[in-house]
């Protein structure tokens, strides 16, 4: 079974007992969370799309970490203007446990 579900503004597609980066969620490892807001779901080729579905996906917090360093550098030739600036986006990883 999968489903298609919006997370924190963004969809996912996900299977039962998948890990998957997601934009930062509060809470700590271990912390259970739910997700109502499903958009689709398909079991063994029954599928449900908008207000059809009646599905909810229960997941774990497995931790909270951050993606690869971004780096913006901005330089104008000719005119020693040179300006480097990096950041970090945080993910929280999770793990879908039951598609309900």
């Amino acid at each position: 079974m999968l489903a298609v579900v919006k997370i924190a503004g963004q969809q996912f597609k996900v299977q039962k007992d998948q890990t998957l980066y997601v934009p930062r969620v509060a809470g700590n490892a271990g912390d259970k969370l739910e997700f109502a807001e499903v958009l689709l779901t398909d079991a063994d080729g029954k599928l449900s799309v908008g207000k059809d579905v009646k599905a909810t996906i229960k997941a774990e917090i497995l931790g909270q970490v951050q993606g690869d360093k971004v780096i913006a550098f901005k330089m104008k030739r000719r005119k020693g203007f040179r300006k480097k600036h990096g950041h970090r986006t945080h993910y929280t990883k999770i793990k879908i446990n039951e598609i309900a």
